[in-house]
């Protein structure tokens, strides 16, 4: 079917790339939000993905499934994203995770919960967010590709044209980085 549905859009069917829209947008959506953590931002992102998607699709030579080389354009236009937002100006992406943190959607904090333990938990998504946003770009990546999408390693390595042992060695870093991180604010917080 896949097979199918690639030979379609590279002959620049409109049903064929409707088909590969619905059946990735969600995943793509996450993948960028997973990077740049603004819902905005994100969805943005995802139409520029579905764009190279379609001019690229002659490119796209299957030594790869189709969902991998997806994730790859996604994990490129968040981290090309997150440069020219650097570029621009060296603060602005602290602020972003400052701000975004306060507006994230409180849909997300479950409706049982009291104002104040809602709120804990809105600070600690944030300091989260803000810990994950200082991880080195390779192991940001491999985390985020790993815990936001539920990648397997192997799938990770060919998003990120590493070897597994890479992409196993990056989260444990990742996590050792997030570890330390998150125990030297809370340690500092009391």
């Amino acid at each position: 079917m896949e097979n199918e549905l690639i030979k379609n859009l590279q002959l620049g069917s409109e049903s064929a790339f409707r088909e590969i829209v619905d059946l990735y947008k969600n995943k793509v959506v996450n993948t960028c939000f997973g990077f740049v953590n603004n819902a905005a931002d994100a969805d943005d992102l995802a139409q520029e993905v579905f764009v190279e998607v379609f001019q690229s699709i002659h490119y796209f030579n299957q030594d790869s499934t189709l969902s991998t080389w997806i994730y790859r354009i996604s994990v490129n236009k968040s981290l090309d994203h997150l440069r020219k937002i650097n570029r621009k100006k060296r603060w602005a992406q602290l602020i972003r995770l400052t701000t975004q943190a306060n507006e994230i959607n409180d849909s997300l904090i479950a409706h049982e919960q009291t104002p104040e333990s809602a709120l804990e938990d809105k600070e600690r998504l944030k300091v989260l967010l803000q810990a994950i946003g200082k991880l080195p770009e390779n192991q940001r990546t491999a985390f985020t590709l790993h815990k936001n999408e539920d990648l397997s390693y192997k799938e990770i390595s060919e998003v990120m044209k590493t070897s597994v042992s890479s992409v196993e060695s990056l989260i444990h870093r990742a996590k050792k980085n997030l570890k330390e991180s998150l125990t030297h604010y809370y340690a500092s917080e009391k």
